[in-house]
């Protein structure tokens, strides 16, 4: 580590005091097959025209899978999920999606059902960002419910209402 570098013990102790939202992103593997993980670096892009970026581990054993595929989705986990992300946050990636409802969105990429809102996006870019990926989509179809969010605090899960 380079002494003009930052120490990145501090800086994740630091961003866990952000609170985030908690997403799963997903895509199908070369077999059709759902892949996906859960995701909090996520954001908006741009409006006009509608980007995305999210970031991605460059262990993630589906990183491949998302940073080549066409289109992709996000889930945006609503309150009631977060048996759901630690699923989608471990190794090794096999069997996340059983027992999870999903539904092929309009371009084929899977979406949680009973996520707060979801968008299915078209690759646009893939960026390096250390030791992330970052994926930029195009956002070309979305969906909302009036399911709560989970949000992701200081290493652990909470709700709005809870605020």
């Amino acid at each position: 580590m380079n002494e003009n570098e930052p120490d990145p013990i501090p800086l994740r102790s630091v961003m866990a005091r952000y609170p985030t939202g908690v997403t799963v992103v997903t895509t199908q593997d070369a077999n059709g097959q759902p892949v996906g993980l859960t995701v909090n670096s996520f954001t908006s892009l741009s409006l006009d025209p509608p980007l995305v970026l999210v970031c991605i581990g460059n262990g993630a054993s589906t990183l491949r899978w998302l940073t080549e595929a066409e289109c992709f989705g996000v889930s945006i986990l609503a309150d009631h999920q977060a048996a759901i992300s630690d699923r989608f946050a471990r190794e090794p990636s096999e069997g996340r999606f059983e027992a999870v409802p999903w539904e092929a969105a309009p371009g084929g990429s899977p979406v949680l059902t009973e996520a707060t809102a979801w968008i299915e996006c078209t690759r646009e870019n893939v960026l390096p960002g250390g030791d992330h990926s970052i994926l930029v989509g195009r956002v070309e179809h979305a969906a909302v419910s009036d399911r709560e969010p989970l949000l992701f605090h200081s290493r652990g899960y909470g709700a709005l209402r809870d605020l």
